[in-house]
């Protein structure tokens, strides 16, 4: 039986779910203690059908076994340097996946600035650029489910509500992909953390909550 934190991962759309998690609170309780902040961009990848997903994968399936697992567990994955996070939906066996992309910090920022060496915007405006501001440098927690992990979204604290949420194309898929210009990708319009954001678009007054 499904927990009630699992269930929130589960039983909807994939990218309903991507849309829900802007606004939610990604903490990682970590020696230094805890640092996080809120999600702004996300990237639905919606299974085996999906051209751009790693569940179409031609690499070996232990790199990429947990997307198979219960929702809400940890998919953490390398690229080249950078190690990036998604979230394990829908029913196991069913391998899909949320991208967390983008961050605005709220805990621990002066361990996030020490842990990526930057601050302002650039300090968490990118998947690999979060994972290294919150010092998560490895894939120990990688099958980990969320809800008992070091890393997790915090589903208890009330969520920030976006002024409006936009959708658009994947950044770095396939571009001949026959899912390459599906509108996974969600961002909290004007928020200055969201990747590849320009300047002009920005909300500076209200990163684009209410």
């Amino acid at each position: 039986m499904l927990s009630e934190y699992q269930k929130f991962f589960t039983a909807r759309p994939t990218p309903q779910i991507a849309k829900d998690l802007l606004g939610r609170l990604l903490v990682f309780h970590g020696r230094k203690g805890d640092v996080g902040g809120w999600i702004v961009e996300t990237e639905a990848y919606v299974g085996e059908q999906d051209s751009a997903s790693h569940a179409l994968g031609d690499g070996e399936l232990t790199i990429r076994e947990s997307l198979y697992g219960m929702p809400g567990n940890l998919y953490i994955y390398q690229i080249r340097s950078h190690y990036c996070v998604d979230i394990v939906v829908q029913d196991p066996e069913e391998p899909q996946g949320i991208l967390i992309r983008a961050l605005e910090p709220a805990l621990g920022i002066e361990q996030m600035i020490e842990n990526r060496g930057q601050d302002g915007f650039n300090l968490t405006n990118g998947p690999g650029k979060l994972m290294q501001a919150l010092g998560v440098q490895s894939r120990s927690m990688d099958g980990q489910p969320m809800e008992h992990a070091a890393l997790q979204v915090d589903l208890r604290t009330e969520r920030r509500i976006p002024v409006k949420i936009i959708a658009g194309p994947r950044i770095g898929v396939n571009a001949q992909g026959k899912d390459a210009l599906k509108d996974y990708r969600f961002i909290v319009a004007g928020n200055p953390y969201v990747s590849k954001m320009k300047r002009r678009d920005a909300d500076d007054l209200t990163h684009g909550w209410r």
